[in-house]
């Protein structure tokens, strides 16, 4: 696995990997960035949910779980000392369907975050990473 990544201008900088789709990364204004792009630590808590949401997306259809909405929200505790790593990272994984089972569920996200998600279980090494699941009625 490969990816280039290219200074653009200041701190924005654009990522590729083999899809050749392009991510922004920069930094907020107030921080010395133009707000062109993601900064790099944003980034690292979407890619746990990107790779969890995958794995329970798939884990659930072999259940033949129906889930109408769903959606991932990550927060990190960094550090105050540089260089600022996450201390302690949450996953709310958010559901919303008829008749959902809570035990399918916890048992997709337990999968993933214990055995399928790489970007998780690398991360799990260096931050206390916890997960809790929501479930909302469709109305």
């Amino acid at each position: 696995m490969k990816v280039v990544v290219k200074h653009i201008k200041g701190m924005h900088f654009q990522g590729e990997g083999s899809t050749k789709v392009m991510t922004n990364i920069d930094t907020s204004v107030t921080a010395g960035g133009s707000g062109h792009g993601t900064n790099p630590m944003e980034l690292l808590l979407m890619a746990i949910a990107g790779c969890s949401g995958m794995d329970i997306i798939s884990i659930l259809e072999k259940m033949r779980v129906k889930v109408q909405r769903f959606e991932m929200s990550v927060e990190g505790d960094r550090a105050s000392d540089h260089p600022r790593v996450f201390k302690d990272i949450e996953v709310v994984y958010k559901f919303w369907g008829e008749s959902l089972s809570e035990d399918k569920l916890q048992r997709a996200a337990q999968l993933s975050m214990g055995k399928y998600c790489s970007v998780a279980s690398m991360i799990d090494k260096a931050a206390n990473l916890t997960y809790r699941i929501e479930m909302n009625s469709t109305n």
